[in-house]
């Protein structure tokens, strides 16, 4: 692997063509900013709020937030705007037109089957990973990870190896402009130590992850390659750890990951 790399895809921010600008629609991009502001530390925002934390004026971000409230994605009691659950439409568009997420889905089956764990699918957006496609019964994990759910790359399993395959030019611009943050007392938020971590893994070709998210919770990866060589996501199960040891997950696990990933190649 390490002699082999893949070649990663850039995520869909960066690998956005040039756009002439005649057709860019600044509306547009206005709108999707203001559904983007919301989050689980903004979930209610006033129009002032929402404009300061996008760029826009107050009245911008005003006549935003009521055109969207007209189209059924905001909510309102007249000061404070919300998302709707029709916002959810949009993610469920890609989850059901995208090609990766029904492509690995029956091999998600046979990782489940194969390791009892539940199987997730993830690909790299921005600075997060998402997870697009799972398959498992649920455990009471407190991060429950959902379809669409986004976590920072580098404190997952699956993160950490698409982080680690990454440019190396690129990956030190990504170290440089971050602030690695401390989840648990086993997050690595010192970046010497990072780098380290992720060389390791490029040099293995798989990722393990403990309680660096999750206190008692491991994760291990796998790439996805696809037939041309490239890294479309990663391939990884989530797992209490209980009295198994990291050596016995990894036996245990490992090989069923990445027999499954390399079944799938040919599909993606």
């Amino acid at each position: 692997m390490a002699n082999n790399l893949p070649t990663p895809q850039s995520s869909p921010s960066e690998a956005a063509p040039a756009l002439d600008k005649r057709d860019w629609i600044a509306g547009l991009e206005k709108g999707l900013s203001i559904i983007e502001t919301f989050d689980d530390a903004h979930s209610r925002l006033t129009a002032s709020q929402a404009g300061e934390r996008c760029g826009l004026t107050r009245t911008a971000a005003r006549r935003y937030l009521l055109t969207l409230q007209h189209l059924g994605y905001v909510a309102s009691d007249g000061k404070l705007f919300w998302l709707t659950p029709r916002v959810l439409r949009l993610g469920q568009s890609y989850l059901e037109s995208a090609r990766l997420p029904r492509v690995v889905q029956p091999f998600l089956q046979r990782v489940t089957a194969g390791t009892q764990e539940i199987a997730y699918v993830s690909v790299m957006d921005g600075d997060d990973i998402v997870y697009v496609a799972r398959n498992g019964s649920n455990r009471s994990m407190n991060t429950g990870f959902v379809l669409g759910s986004r976590v920072q790359a580098q404190v997952t399993a699956a993160g950490l190896l698409m982080l680690a395959l990454r440019d190396p030019e690129w990956l030190e611009r990504w170290l440089d402009a971050h602030t690695l943050k401390a989840y648990t007392s086993h997050t690595i938020t010192n970046k010497e130590r990072l780098r380290l971590e992720l060389e390791r893994i490029r040099q293995q070709g798989w990722a393990l992850s403990e309680q660096q998210l999750e206190l008692n919770y491991r994760g291990i990866a796998a790439p996805l390659i696809d037939h041309h060589g490239d890294l479309v996501g990663a391939l990884s199960v989530t797992m209490p750890m209980g009295q198994e040891s990291s050596e016995d997950a990894i036996k245990r696990v490992l090989a069923v990951l990445q027999e499954t990933a390399r079944a799938m190649r040919n599909l993606l």
